[in-house]
């Protein structure tokens, strides 16, 4: 039986199997996820070249049974990379996710700012904020565009523009997009 008062601090106690198995399990799961990704989320995700050889070979493979063990090859690749900087990753393209719905809000919360009544503020602090912003005529005019609207309480075609090129802006700083 192991004495637990002969270890100086907690990361020192050597881990059960079951929690062992239940890291594994997590890895693989991962990986389940990494697979359902399309091509082209694939490349946003930052890995090493095994384990992107492991997913592409994993779309060649069909059989179930060869399927599951691919799948638990690809959790043994996964245990050497940085699989919290992976999660995170594939948790902005997952809609259902608490990353994606707190990115999804703050942008509303953004453009509401852009729009309201400091408008102009809001804006000189977006562009510092920023400085990757293309097509900042465009930005202006979409914003007139989506005040005029609000003045009117017309409806929301301007607004989804601008939510949209926010959108598109924050996606190419965090490197989602091309």
């Amino acid at each position: 039986m192991t004495d637990f008062n002969q270890f100086d601090n907690e990361e020192d106690i050597p881990k059960s199997k079951t929690q062992i198995k239940r890291e594994v399990e997590a890895l693989q799961e991962l990986g389940k996820k990494l697979l359902s990704l399309s091509k082209n989320q694939l490349k946003k995700v930052e890995m090493s070249e095994p384990l992107r050889e492991a997913i592409a070979e994993a779309e060649r493979i069909k059989h179930r049974e060869a399927s599951r063990r691919h799948l638990q090859y690809i959790g043994k690749v996964m245990r050497t990379e940085d699989h919290e900087a992976i999660a995170q990753r594939i948790a902005l393209f997952d809609s259902t996710s608490a990353a994606y719905n707190k990115l999804f809000h703050q942008l509303e919360i953004k453009r509401d700012t852009l729009i309201g009544e400091h408008s102009k503020e809001a804006l000189s602090q977006y562009l510092a904020e920023n400085p990757n912003v293309e097509d900042i005529q465009l930005l202006r005019q979409l914003i007139r565009q989506s005040q005029k609207e609000v003045s009117q309480n017309g409806n929301s075609t301007n607004r989804k523009k601008l939510f949209r090129f926010l959108r598109e802006a924050e996606e190419k700083r965090l490197g989602l997009s091309d």
